[in-house]
């Protein structure tokens, strides 16, 4: 797919994988819009990347649904990366034995889960009325981030395991109904990566958790996620899938 003179949406692009994968889709020529909250630093990334700052919450799809239409008027959305998430911890009982507080669960699933899915739907109504990339035939190609937490979660990650689970379920499903769009759907789970999350770690810490990687025995780089952004990209066959990008890492219990 060329991207010079198309548009390009990241969540959660002011930091972390989706500033790694704002920067590669810049590069590669693409308009980038980036959604994150006010108080992030997505307004000096966007200047940064010559692309534009859509601040808003991505549960809420009005916020959402103007951030798409800036996205559109900079040219053929062609590219939509969802990136924005959260993962507090928390086990269902708590210290006490008590249960632990329900909206805690909701929230994570709120924000990973509904959040992805209203980008998406908010998003695809504007691909779908695109003409065709000449190149390959798509109109668009929408990139989601699970986690191996979706597979491996460990003790005091229900929620997130949950949401990100949820991400992985509803990939294939979207995909098949995009088909007739021509608008591919993937999502990557990353293992353990170099994010805001972590790097508040130790160091110590973080190379404790970067040796239980198999091999490389480290933690991932945010560019090597956006590497495969970009490569889905490019690989037209690629469709309906999660690809874990971890190292061959299995988390273990906690």
């Amino acid at each position: 797919m060329n991207l010079t003179g198309a548009s390009a949406l990241v969540t959660g692009g002011a930091s972390g994988l989706g500033l790694a994968t704002a920067r590669r889709l810049a590069a590669a020529g693409a308009a980038v819009t980036i959604i994150d909250l006010p108080s992030s630093a997505g307004a000096a990334i966007a200047d940064e990347l010559g692309g534009t700052f859509a601040p808003a919450d991505v549960t809420d799809p009005e916020q959402v649904a103007a951030a798409v239409k800036i996205a559109a008027a900079a040219g053929p959305l062609r590219v939509v990366v969802n990136c924005a998430g959260i993962a507090p911890p928390a086990k269902v009982l708590g210290r006490n034995g008590d249960p632990s507080p329900l909206g805690d669960f909701e929230r994570v699933i709120r924000v990973n889960l509904i959040g992805t899915f209203n980008v998406i739907g908010q998003a695809s109504a504007a691909m779908a009325r695109t003409e065709p990339d000449a190149d390959s035939g798509d109109r668009g190609v929408i990139v989601n981030t699970a986690s191996v937490a979706a597979f491996d979660g460990q003790i005091g990650q229900p929620a997130y395991s949950a949401s990100k689970g949820g991400v992985h379920a509803m990939t294939l499903p979207i995909a098949r109904e995009f088909a007739r769009y021509g608008i591919r759907v993937l999502t990557i789970a990353p293992g353990i990566m170099e994010t805001p999350m972590l790097a508040g770690l130790p160091q110590a810490a973080q190379d404790s958790l970067g040796q239980q990687v198999p091999y490389p025995q480290r933690l991932g780089r945010p560019d090597e996620y956006a590497q495969l952004v970009m490569a889905i990209i490019d690989n037209g066959y690629l469709n309906g899938e999660t690809i874990r990008l971890d190292g061959a890492i299995r988390m273990q219990p906690k």
